[in-house]
């Protein structure tokens, strides 16, 4: 079941996804060459907590952190250890917070010191496949619609589009109905209404589309070994249109870029 948020509920995830924008925002000008990433999920942890917030994937389904880093080879879920980054890593980190009961879920895929210009390319267009995805989300289109510009964008530079992990629905849980995969057909699935809040997450590989689990039960790896990018929004369907409840400005401004979404 689909639940339709009210406008009271809307802002309650407004600001959740905004918390936990500036949580990225917060960890992002650390993320450099010698930094562990348990130490950067200490410090989110200790952010959210002192902003008032819970972290949302703590505990959830068993997973034992505040944040899942994921670097290089690694597309999802990578739980956070001792190991420093290393110049020239990209490094996908996944936030989830709980503020008032609802969640605020955003992903953002960093470079490490200088990387290739391969994986800058990788970073570069599973971004824009986010911004594409985001602007098939209106009242009217289906879910197939974001997935298809999704996969399109993706495909068309050569790159894999996971199929086994997917975007969701989005409110009181992390995990709600509809599921927004990042492939798909025009006009086919869950016709989108106001109300819907969705976590558009495309999972990027720049070889294969296969992935496989590690025996710790969470981390995900492609199978080639290529590299993986991961970039993730919360949006809402409000008045016909589009609301992108979080937002890259923090991270952004932290790494001195710039980019409209």
């Amino acid at each position: 079941m689909i639940h339709l948020k009210s406008p009271e509920e809307l802002e309650c995830c407004r600001l959740a996804a905004d918390l936990v924008s500036r949580t990225l925002g917060t960890i992002a000008p650390l993320v450099k060459p010698g930094i562990t990433p348990l130490e950067l999920d200490r410090i989110a942890e200790t952010y959210i907590r002192d902003m008032g917030g819970i972290p949302a994937f703590k505990g959830l389904y068993g997973f034992p952190n505040t944040l899942c880093i994921s670097p290089n080879d690694q597309v999802v879920h990578g739980i956070p250890t001792q190991q420093a980054l290393r110049d020239g890593d990209i490094v996908s980190i996944d936030c989830g917070v709980k503020l008032n009961d609802f969640i605020g879920d955003q992903a953002f895929t960093f470079a490490v010191g200088t990387i290739s210009e391969s994986a800058a390319r990788l970073l570069r267009i599973t971004r824009e496949c986010l911004e594409l995805g985001i602007a098939q989300a209106k009242a009217g289109n289906r879910i197939g619609d974001i997935g298809f510009a999704i996969q399109c964008h993706a495909e068309t530079a050569g790159y894999g589009v996971v199929r086994e992990l997917v975007g969701h629905g989005l409110g009181r849980q992390l995990h709600e109905k509809p599921e927004v995969p990042n492939y798909g057909k025009k006009g086919n699935g869950v016709r989108l209404a106001d109300g819907m809040v969705l976590a558009i997450e495309p999972m990027i590989n720049a070889g294969t589309k296969s992935i496989r689990h590690e025996r710790d039960g969470w981390t995900v790896r492609t199978a080639d070994g290529a590299l993986s990018a991961h970039f993730e929004h919360d949006v809402a369907l409000v008045n016909g249109h589009c609301s992108v409840l979080t937002t890259f400005q923090y991270v952004d401004e932290a790494l001195g870029t710039s980019r409209q979404v």
